[in-house]
């Protein structure tokens, strides 16, 4: 029970910390290398926004900076779910991710920066 409970602690620290400390407000945490330096969102742009907003409960402000950060904040409560409870019940816990996942991760995360910085897909933009 060890690791699940550690990383789920550690996830809500972090949460905590950006939930207090204003990722709205400049100086608080570094600006994206991409973006100053090209001008272009990465699929992480926006995400401290959106998990500021996440911790405090503003769902649409949360989609608003990085929908794909929710949705990732959905999967990972998902998958801690199913991990503590297999760690619960004394099974082990198998994490065997195929070529196909990764990669259809990577498209994702690609077909997602691409619509964000296209003029269509302003909203899509922190």
């Amino acid at each position: 029970m060890f690791a699940p409970v550690a990383t789920l602690a550690g996830v809500a620290a972090a949460f905590a910390y950006v939930g207090a400390v204003d990722p709205n407000e400049p100086g608080h945490y570094p600006v994206c290398p991409l973006l100053r330096f090209t001008g272009v969102y990465c699929p992480g742009c926006g995400g401290l926004r959106s998990a500021h907003a996440f911790a405090h409960g503003d769902l649409p402000a949360a989609l608003g900076a990085n929908a794909l950060a929710v949705v990732g904040y959905g999967l990972f409560g998902v998958l801690m779910t199913f991990w503590l409870i297999r760690a619960f019940r004394g099974e082990p816990v198998r994490l065997a991710i195929s070529s196909v996942w990764w990669w259809g991760i990577g498209a994702v995360l690609a077909l997602f920066t691409l619509v964000r910085n296209l003029p269509f897909g302003s909203a899509l933009a922190p």
